[in-house]
């Protein structure tokens, strides 16, 4: 790569304390010329989106994550109204949990326990992994999670809180108040409290829709306090709303900072001229490293131990905004753009031996901090060098030994992880997610395919209640798959009650008990009351 190319691709922006380098992904001179007609369209359908316009077609809703951080550009004043009292809400309830005016059946919180999934729980454990700790050196509350419906995953949880119990406060986060993990995760902390003799309803938060099915729980049982998440912001781009900005804020993170810090990068990323706008470079850059149809995955390598979630939380707003079937005119497109990645110098002892050397399906995209640590110098590990030295060397040495492979990259620079720089991050790939899908033309702000899992696993449930059914009626009599699926008139689905009998087998207290026969097909299951 050559300094000229470098100087005509860097973008600098001191103000915001962050520079993005495309140089090293080699698109001819003229690309960015040529694009500029679908980059005014992207431009044309972002401006839409903030002014209120129905982008989400199959919900029949408007997409409204760019108000939370700027209300007062939300299209009516009840929205506008809405988002500032709920910030305001956040404060005043954080403030007094940390006083101990809101305490618990036991006294002052001092833990935090957040029961969620998905945008419920990437953007919050991203957040309090960024930014916990990081100047005091104590956070205000201990934060843990819930963010699957796997018991083990709970029971570890648990017995890290331990004798703590009694002084957790916990977010039950779920915008239909029906997702099944979240609801699972409740009943799972529910029935630890009852265990501890403790009155749960002192210790409850809900973050919801209003008039869900956990709104409706809260009330009735009288928790402690309810948050609204409202129907335009979707799970992926929440993180600056309650579903983000409570647990922050109860942690001790300076959330005004954090929406700031969003909405500094929101009003560059407004532009219509393109070498002022790095989303709108990023967007192109996607665009010509994927051939505008995802074909190359992005490995997303944060130097920064902080940022080691950064990765994970990208996963669900990229790949459930982009990864699409459909196009806006009905075409099957297959859209999508694959998120994988650690963290530096980590990666570079698992995967960048294949990056520089392997299949070239992917480009990088490299996160720089130049801020080495909050509490003064490092120390040297060698005369006049220090460990960040070193984190800086293995960063740029690993970039131009892609590029030596023609292994493509990008480079976003920050001058350090603060509240401020998350709240940039988060509103800077919010901003590429959209643009990309209107330079592709799809739609990124629904999510057809979650639905359809969330309907499959339904189905499975279903099945699991009539072979409990099946077996129990049986008086004790031993079936295979086989004969258990032709009893309860499936036999097209031999495979699932297979899958099924094996798991119940396997618990204790399921009263399924399997004998293993040879050929393993012919091992039958007995129900044991």
């Amino acid at each position: 790569m050559t300094w000229n190319r470098f100087k005509t691709h860097y973008y600098s922006n001191p103000k915001l304390g962050l520079s993005l380098d495309i140089s090293r992904i080699p698109f001819p001179d003229g690309f960015l010329e040529s694009m500029e007609p679908k980059l005014q369209q992207a431009y044309a359908a972002m401006d839409a989106l903030e002014q209120g316009a129905f982008a989400n077609p199959d919900e029949n809703r408007m997409v409204g994550h760019y108000w939370l951080r700027a209300p007062q550009l939300a299209p009516t004043k009840e929205l506008a109204d809405a988002v500032s009292s709920t910030l305001a809400k956040i404060h005043d309830f954080t403030a007094k949990v940390h006083k101990g005016e809101i305490s618990g059946s036991a006294g002052k919180f001092r833990e935090l326990l957040v029961i969620g999934i998905g945008g419920s729980a990437l953007g919050p454990q991203f957040v309090s992994q960024a930014l916990g700790r990081l100047k005091s050196g104590r956070d205000k509350m201990h934060v843990s999670f819930f963010d699957n419906t796997d018991p083990d995953g709970m029971d570890f949880v648990l017995k890290e809180i331990g004798p703590r119990l009694k002084q957790t406060l916990v977010l039950v986060i779920s915008k239909s108040g029906g997702t099944a993990e979240t609801r699972n995760g409740m009943l799972a902390a529910q029935a630890a409290f009852r265990s501890a003799g403790l009155d749960y309803a002192k210790h409850f938060v809900a973050v919801t829709g209003a008039g869900s099915k956990l709104d409706q729980v809260a009330v009735k049982e009288g928790w402690l306090e309810r948050f609204p998440m409202w129907d335009w912001v979707g799970g992926r781009t929440s993180e600056l709303c309650a579903v983000g900005l409570l647990p922050a804020a109860l942690q001790g993170i300076k959330i005004d900072q954090m929406l700031a810090g969003a909405a500094a990068v929101d009003v560059v990323t407004r532009k219509h001229s393109l070498r002022d706008n790095p989303a709108a470079l990023m967007a192109l850059m996607w665009y010509w490293a994927t051939d505008g149809r995802g074909a190359k995955d992005m490995v997303v390598l944060p130097y920064k131990d902080r940022l080691l979630l950064f990765s994970r939380y990208l996963q669900q707003l990229v790949m459930e905004s982009l990864g699409k079937e459909l196009d806006l005119a009905g075409n099957v497109v297959n859209q999508g753009i694959a998120v994988y990645g650690n963290k530096g110098s980590t990666d570079q002892h698992a995967c960048v031996q294949q990056l520089r050397e392997g299949v070239n399906n992917f480009f990088v995209t490299f996160v720089e901090v130049l801020q080495d640590r909050t509490a003064g110098p490092a120390p040297e590990v060698e005369p006049g060098v220090t460990s960040g030295d070193y984190l800086q060397g293995f960063l740029l040495g690993t970039r131009d030994a892609l590029s030596e492979k023609n292994r493509h990259s990008i480079t976003i620079t920050l001058s350090e992880v603060s509240p401020r720089s998350v709240g940039m991050l988060i509103a800077l790939y919010e901003r590429v997610v959209g643009l990309y899908a209107s330079l592709v033309g799809i739609n990124a702000y629904h999510q057809p395919g979650v639905e359809a899992g969330k309907k499959a696993a339904g189905t499975v449930i279903t099945l699991k209640k009539q072979i409990d059914a099946a077996l129990s009626a049986g008086g004790g009599a031993a079936f295979t798959a086989e004969t258990l699926a032709a009893r309860i008139g499936d036999p097209g689905k031999t495979e699932l009650v297979f899958k099924v009998l094996e798991h119940l087998a396997a618990n204790p207290g399921s009263h399924v008990t399997k004998v293993a026969r040879k050929p393993w097909h012919e091992s039958t299951y007995t129900w044991q009351t």
